[in-house]
């Protein structure tokens, strides 16, 4: 039977809390004080049935003294009603002025809509389709096309133009050649780098991505060898003038030559005009991932085998994800809107329309990838250049200016450099140095559509010159009043403009050479 020293410590337990619920109230009666009660009883209970002696009550006491005055503390003071205030002065989350940011949830639903949505469209494209991936195919129309020669002997014979570049600046550093008859031979050099290649383009039947990649080689000597031409004629005026004969660089101190990067020890071994003038430097020029001429170029100490590697392996898987994506998304879709076209048939040409947006700019953005970081990256190891500053934050343009001036580095800073500077220092306003930077890049646009495909329909140059008006719209009607819409003005031109230019030049080069477009 039990004690009476554990029938006193039970009664007084219980006499204990139920003091402290009377005295909080019934509201403030909560499950979280049980716990402590039940501890207290089942210890007093153990203790009694063990037969414990008095002296043990006082220790039991103790404990429910302890417990009580935890309890105490995490029961709430009632207050009455109306002397909590429930409202004050608040805007609402998602207002402007409350200055509230995270949105972590929201993203991660965006992220996962945009994953179900594509994942819903790849699903249909499988299910109509079926698999129409097949690497060998492009393997074979690159391989096996005889088409492939021409635009192969135009890259070879490009190192006539080359050789014929250094030749002249070797006779302009000795002085047995003039600055006007050098200067009528670069401009007849430079001419035929950009006219010989169509001439032969058209003459023969030459594969259209062949000739695309050779004009594009085509585009990047002519920029190079003017920077090439430039560059040494700045150093001849400085000799001539008696200033130090280094060749700055493109910041204007050398000091930055010397400076450590992050992949490597900056090493340079500096050389001055006309040392410069060698077959070693120009080819080393042609091949570095640059378009702006120095005599010092940054240089790393070392190839980072493992950093290559990466970037090597990038290339390769990113090149067949794009032939994939192109064959398995791109090609039914465009195939299918060349009807609609035909018939001018308007909602159906904005449904195809809109439906090749989405493969278009995640193609892009890959292609973005591959050539800017994967390629580029790799090319600039290999060659040890340490300047791997090939695109800043574009995705974040508010601007139609800042996109172009960064997505692009190596093309920005040519035309900064050899164009836009040397008008602006000339007379010309900035404005108009401006338009004539566009104008520019409009007709190496058009060059690098056209010619590849016969047929000229200048589409491409005037969607560069509409980025004069519509950078103007944004600047002036969207950026000032809402920052947001600017950065969406932007991307909604890559999404839409693109896809529409696409669908144009496709329906009129499948017109000129299949004939009357079916649908399938």
């Amino acid at each position: 039977l039990p004690s009476p020293s554990f029938l006193f410590s039970v009664v007084g337990i219980f006499g204990q809390r139920w003091r402290l619920f009377s005295s909080a109230g019934r509201s403030a009666l909560s499950l979280s004080h049980f716990p402590a009660l039940v501890a207290a009883t089942n210890s007093a209970v153990g203790q009694g049935f063990r037969g414990s002696s008095r002296s043990s009550v006082p220790r039991i006491m103790l404990t429910c003294e302890d417990t009580n005055d935890v309890d105490e503390k995490l029961v709430p003071k009632l207050k009455p009603p109306l002397s909590d205030r429930i409202h004050k002065p608040r805007d609402s989350l998602l207002s402007g002025t409350r200055g509230w940011t995270n949105y972590r949830g929201l993203l991660n639903f965006c992220i996962i809509l945009l994953v179900l949505s594509n994942g819903r469209v790849a699903l249909e494209n499988l299910l109509k389709y079926g698999i129409l991936v097949d690497p060998g195919k492009w393997v074979r129309y690159m391989l096996l096309d005889p088409g492939v020669w021409p635009p192969l002997y135009i890259l070879a014979g490009l190192n006539l133009c080359i050789l014929c570049a250094l030749g002249v600046e070797k006779l302009l550093s000795t002085g047995m050649l003039s600055e006007g008859i050098a200067r009528h031979i670069q401009v007849l050099n430079l001419s035929s780098i950009l006219l010989l290649p169509p001439v032969v383009v058209f003459t023969y039947e030459c594969n259209p991505v062949a000739s695309s990649m050779a004009l594009g080689f085509v585009t990047m000597l002519f920029l190079k060898l003017v920077s090439y031409h430039m560059v040494n004629l700045w150093c001849r005026q400085q000799r001539a003038s008696h200033k130090h004969h280094k060749r700055r660089s493109s910041s204007g101190n050398d000091k930055s030559l010397l400076q450590p990067v992050d992949n490597g020890r900056c090493t340079t071994q500096t050389v001055s005009y006309p040392d410069n003038l060698n077959l070693y430097d120009i080819y080393y020029f042609m091949f570095v991932p640059t378009l702006c001429y120095e005599l010092n170029f940054p240089r790393s100490s070392r190839i980072r085998k493992r950093f290559l590697f990466r970037r090597f392996i990038e290339s390769l898987l990113l090149f067949q994800l794009i032939l994939a994506l192109a064959q398995q998304w791109i090609v039914p879709i465009m195939q299918n809107s060349l009807k609609p076209f035909q018939e001018m048939n308007f909602p159906a040409m904005l449904e195809r329309l809109l439906k090749l947006a989405v493969p278009n700019i995640l193609i892009w953005l890959v292609m973005f990838y591959w050539f800017f970081h994967s390629t580029l990256n790799t090319l600039a190891e290999l060659m040890r250049f340490a300047d791997r500053e090939f695109y800043k934050d574009w995705w974040n343009a508010e601007t139609v200016q800042y996109f172009w001036q960064n997505w692009n580095i190596p093309v920005h800073q040519w035309c900064l450099r050899h164009l836009y500077k040397p008008l602006v220092a000339a007379g010309m306003s900035r404005s108009r140095a401006c338009v004539m930077v566009f104008l520019l890049s409009a007709f190496f646009h058009e060059y690098l559509v056209s010619v590849p495909l016969k047929m000229f329909r200048v589409w491409a140059f005037f969607g560069m010159l509409a980025q004069v008006p519509f950078a103007f719209f944004i600047d002036n009607c969207l950026r000032n009043r809402y920052r947001n819409l600017g950065n969406m003005a932007v991307w909604m031109s890559l999404m839409i403009g693109q896809p529409l230019a696409i669908l144009m030049y496709y329906h009129d080069y499948y017109i000129i050479n299949y004939g009357t477009p079916r649908a399938t």
